[in-house]
């Protein structure tokens, strides 16, 4: 943008009437019962949020009947089997559905507004991630009803989440669940990248970009590359369960440490990938609580990306006593300690902000105290267990139970209480009661730490986790009492809020909501269903205290998208890194078929797993038909080359290939993609290193004629398709679908010599966990084929109907590039099957 133009704003021109009329037109969201087809962040957030607590609410239920199964000693309320399930479930839901859910709602939520965009550039996709969680997560939760949950603890190890220690569809039910539920929570990141990287407000550069930006932005890239390990687990122990191939069956080569390795990998940065938006958020309300800019902004936004680099480099503080060797453990355990140096620079910042500043004693300062209270204590003791010789003493005892409540309650759910009480006037304009919230703030905090603290002492007297009884003469018996009793005072806190937030609303509609606060960011600009008036141009991190005209201004409508262009929702892309304006981006409006393809793909997975096949495939081919149709409304040629988005400020319309936020989507995805394909691989090299002969005896390998004739038609098939794109730029429509449909041919026949040459090599997955690893590669290569005939296939059907086009053909670009990924998978998949016997 040149100087001339940025004089231009803001603009003194008066708006046209009919301008604002027209917004509203475009945004207006469905009523009644077609809500559900709503896909505008406004509303997919608030249905996010409150699914995301309803999952609190049971899981805290569950919580309370544990407790209430160990206040006494020798207790008979459940049986172990009944407590077995209720202690699986309550895990699994406070960390599948809850922890990381609640998170990426309020993302999606406050997103928006504070990065002043008009929405998420992929709004589709965060109302499918979302109905996908919803309804598999619910359908998930009503197993406990029937006696069909899972009972082998949230962390599923086996062997005794095998086939022969759970018989039952418990294991099942959490595998295939849990797995596509952590597809939906990929989705909403992929979603939240795009969004930060490339819609931010004209002048809003990475350095004034607000912290809970860029805590959800690492945060989201560490589900890219920690999501798929869990993924690639819950895939490979499902297959041993389904199909007998003993990838964890030591008798049969198989090793059960190889779970706990893919498992924690996840799970470890799971722990930060719910602290790290937890971090953030407190980091937007403390400078607004202290009235005065934050201290440190860029030593808390490394501290956010060291946190998440290192967080990788800790999932083997998880297998501490899981005899993994000295030298694994002593890296593990200096990570263990470098991890608390980031932590520990943003609490710092915080307080030092707190002691700048002249702190207003409102709500969301008292959870932040409390915050700052239990996770420097919950902190301290992971500290603690990172000493090896201590964490072999506690290691499974309710010492481990004491820490993880300190650092996931005391980091997440105190600061998300602090954010309800905080942002609550955004969705009508009324404040939640402060004199309620001194009596929620003081049951939460003082039941918390009399259900937790005690459980320190009970650890180090012995009590082991995962019992559901225990002995009345081991010294336990007044310190589970305890804990019991401040459970159900932190609950009872807990339904105030809940009264209060039902109370705030019923209430009507405040206009205009305000700013109660005072606080700096753009999300207290006045908001409506299209966000602000007008998309501001920033030039501070904190907007509005160093320009306090800027409200006026914006809904003056005098600055970027006063209107609506093409009379259908509309955002800006910017540049990633200085926040340019470079095109406008057409958005899809409200639509059935992200909830259609939610449930289809929610019914593939549940019916699969009580073997109901043909009803499941079913649903798997209306999820795959109702993507399909929303993708096939998408991808047109843009209103006009170029678009008035400002006074005389002239962008165009859309972008294609590399410029477009659906490629840059597309090589995220690929990202996902390949991580999972590296954690199949770690599996094949562990087993194979494992083996005392590598291929096992009885197993081996195609002659190398196979794998040759398939890597050349692989990379045939990728030249193919790279001469469809060539062939498109040349407008030579013919030869585009036949190069793709030559493409197909390959790739299918590659697929085929490889399959046939693992054949005729006698491959049989059940006979030993190496040859199962390297069928696993293979089914993971046969699936990519299979979406790529799909894919392939809709490409055609684009160039026969007509509709791809010099000005839209995003359809092509992003299958050209998975297709260049599936060659180059390919191709080490079988360099790794053939090299691994040499090494």
């Amino acid at each position: 943008m040149t100087t001339s133009q940025e004089e231009k704003l803001p603009s003194s021109l008066p708006r046209p009437p009919d301008e604002l009329e027209r917004l509203e037109r475009a945004w207006k969201p469905p009523d009644g019962w077609r809500r559900l087809s709503a896909v505008n962040n406004s509303q997919v957030g608030l249905f996010y949020i409150a699914t995301a607590l309803l999952f609190f609410v049971l899981a805290g239920v569950l919580g309370l009947m544990m407790r209430a199964q160990l206040a006494l000693p020798d207790s008979n309320l459940m049986s172990p089997s009944t407590y077995n399930q209720v202690f699986t479930m309550h895990g699994t839901v406070m960390m599948f559905l809850f922890a990381v859910p609640v998170v990426e709602a309020i993302a999606v939520y406050l997103l928006p507004a504070m990065l002043g965009a008009r929405d998420l550039p992929f709004p589709r996709l965060s109302a499918y991630a979302f109905w996908a969680y919803a309804i598999g997560g619910i359908a998930f939760f009503c197993t406990i009803f029937f006696g069909v949950s899972p009972d082998g603890g949230w962390y599923m190890y086996p062997p005794l989440t095998g086939k022969e220690q759970s018989p039952g569809l418990g294991a099942d039910f959490w595998l295939l669940g849990i797995g596509f539920i952590e597809i939906s929570a990929i989705a909403g990141a992929i979603e939240l990248i795009i969004g930060i990287v490339f819609t931010r407000a004209p002048g809003m550069s990475l350095g004034k970009m607000p912290v809970f930006a860029w805590a959800m932005l690492v945060t989201a890239v560490m589900i890219v590359f920690a999501f798929p390990a869990i993924i690639a687990g819950t895939l490979l122990l499902e297959l041993e369960r389904a199909f007998d191939w003993p990838f964890f069956i030591a008798a049969r080569g198989g090793d059960p440490i190889l779970w706990q390795h893919l498992f924690w990998f996840f799970g470890h940065p799971e722990v930060y990938i719910i602290f790290l938006p937890a971090a953030g958020m407190v980091t937007m309300m403390v400078p607004t609580m202290a009235r005065t800019p934050l201290v440190g902004y860029r030593a808390v936004v490394i501290a956010l990306v060291a946190v998440g680099f290192i967080s990788f480099a800790v999932w083997i503080h998880h297998m501490f006593t899981a005899g993994l060797g000295g030298n694994a453990m002593l890296i593990a355990s200096v990570a263990s300690f470098a991890v608390a140096i980031p932590s520990g620079t943003q609490v710092f910042s915080w307080i030092a902000t707190f002691w700048k500043g002249r702190v207003q004693m409102k709500s969301p300062t008292l959870f932040l105290l409390g915050f700052h209270f239990i996770f420097v204590l919950g902190g301290l003791t992971g500290v603690m267990v990172a000493v090896l010789p201590f964490d072999w003493q506690v290691h499974d005892t309710y010492f481990i139970v004491a820490h993880l409540h300190y650092v996931l309650i005391g980091g997440m759910v105190f600061p998300v209480f602090a954010g309800f009480y905080y942002w609550a006037p955004l969705l009508n304009g009324h404040r939640l009661s402060e004199r309620l919230a001194r009596w929620v703030f003081g049951l939460m905090f003082a039941g918390f730490n009399l259900a937790f603290f005690p459980m320190h002492i009970t650890g180090l007297m012995g009590m082991p986790r995962r019992v559901y009884t225990y002995a009345g003469d081991l010294g336990w018996n007044g310190l589970n009492l305890l804990s019991t009793v401040g459970a159900f005072i932190f609950a009872l806190g807990v339904l105030l809020f809940f009264i209060d937030a039902a109370r705030l609303v019923l209430q009507k509609t405040k206009v205009p909501h305000g700013n109660p606060w005072g606080a700096s960011t753009l999300e207290w600009l006045p908001q409506d269903d299209y966000g602000v008036r007008s998309i501001p141009r920033i030039d501070s991190r904190d907007p509005l205290w160093s320009r306090p005209s800027l409200e006026a201004e914006v809904v003056a409508g005098r600055y970027f998208l006063p209107g609506t262009l093409s009379g259908k929702r509309e955002t800006l892309v910017t540049s990633w890194r200085a926040a340019e304006p470079r095109h406008l981006l057409v958005l899809p409006t409200d639509s059935w078929w992200p909830f259609i393809a939610a449930a289809g793909t929610a019914g593939f997975f549940l019916l699969l797993t009580v073997s109901q096949v043909l009803i499941a495939f079913t649903c798997g081919i209306v999820a795959v038909a109702s993507i399909v149709i929303w993708l096939w409304q998408s991808d047109n040629p843009p209103h006009a080359e170029k678009a008035e988005v400002g006074d005389g400020i002239f962008l165009p319309v859309g972008a294609q290939g590399s410029a477009s936020h659906s490629w840059w989507a597309m090589v995220i995805l690929l990202c996902v993609d390949a991580s999972v394909f590296a954690s199949l691989v770690f599996a094949h090299v562990h087993v194979a290193m494992a083996a005392e002969v590598c291929p096992p005896p009885g197993a081996s390998l195609p002659q190398g004629v196979w794998p040759l004739r398939a890597a050349a038609l692989l990379l045939a098939g990728s030249a193919a398709m790279a001469g469809a794109q060539w062939a498109l730029g040349k407008a030579r429509r013919a030869s585009v679908w036949t190069l793709v449909l030559l493409a197909l041919l390959c790739l299918l026949t590659a697929a085929g010599l490889e399959a046939q040459g693992h054949h005729l090599a006698g491959l049989q997955p059940v006979a030993n966990a190496w040859s199962a690893t390297v069928a696993a590669l293979l089914a993971w290569q046969g699936f990519h084929v299979l979406v790529l005939a799909v894919m392939g296939g809709y490409v055609c059907a684009r160039s026969w109907s007509g509709k791809l086009l010099l000005e839209a053909h995003a359809s092509l670009d992003n299958t050209v590039v998975l297709w260049h990924y599936v060659t180059v998978q390919g191709l080490a998949g079988m360099g790794i099957i053939y090299l691994m016997p040499l090494v």
